[in-house]
């Protein structure tokens, strides 16, 4: 399945002592494919165990400007399992709904416009009230013209009403408006989420990997109880 869109996890704990530790994960990524990127980060559940997201990038035009840095690992998958069923022109009005601004608050948001495109018409290559006014009048014969007034039209006032009565707006791909169909929510929360598509898991450590983690784990406590204790320096008198 062909990544659509990629993230750069990194070890939060290891930000937070003044190290940027990551990896880029493709999605739809594999339970094998995140657990061995943070083993190699070093998020192995032991030393440390939260991660951050620093950048997004993909094929799916104003995904990324959607997305937070806290995102689930397990709804970004899921995400892009239901972008990878859409044919090219869903995708595009896909593209266009965001752009618009809507559904756009939350993966959460972004996953039921996956499975609610038909709430919404899309006209590629649309992209004035000009062309738009055009192929109202022209292709779908919103108003009856005799034949010797065409020329007489007004194309980008009327497109400018049509816009303005729809509530339409122009994408970069096209001109796109909500048909006030009913929208349903068919995703609720993590518990919706496929089992082959939760893909968040800590990396498998050996005993020896195992053991190797705890006993760095006491000593790092150990040496900020002693940072602790040391007195504390005072001008002399």
């Amino acid at each position: 399945m062909p990544s659509l869109f990629e993230a750069y996890i990194t070890n939060l704990g290891k930000y937070n002592e003044g190290r940027l530790v990551g990896e880029t994960l493709r999605f739809p990524a594999t339970t094998e494919e995140v657990q061995a990127l943070l083993k190699r980060i070093g998020v192995d559940g032991v030393r440390y165990e939260e991660i951050f997201i620093t950048d997004f990038d993909g094929d799916v035009l104003g995904l990324h400007e959607h997305l937070g840095e806290y995102e689930s690992i397990d709804e970004l998958n899921h995400l892009a399992h239901l972008l990878s069923d859409l044919d090219n022109a869903d995708l595009e009005k896909f593209e266009a709904v965001i752009d618009s601004g809507e559904y756009t608050g939350s993966v959460k948001d972004l996953i039921n416009l996956t499975q609610n495109l038909d709430c919404f018409e899309f006209y590629p290559g649309i992209s004035d009230e000009e062309e738009l006014g055009r192929m109202y009048i022209q292709e779908l014969d919103a108003i009856q013209v005799p034949e010797h007034l065409v020329h007489y039209i007004d194309y980008e006032a009327y497109g400018r009403d049509v816009r303005i009565n729809d509530g339409g707006h122009f994408a970069p791909g096209g001109y796109v408006m909500n048909n006030n169909s009913r929208f349903i929510e068919h995703y609720t929360g993590r518990e919706d989420i496929p089992p082959e598509q939760r893909v968040f898991a800590y990396p498998k450590l050996n005993i020896r990997e195992r053991m190797a983690a705890y006993q760095e784990v006491i000593d790092r406590s150990a040496l900020n109880e002693e940072k602790q204790r040391l007195p504390v320096g005072r001008e002399d008198r």
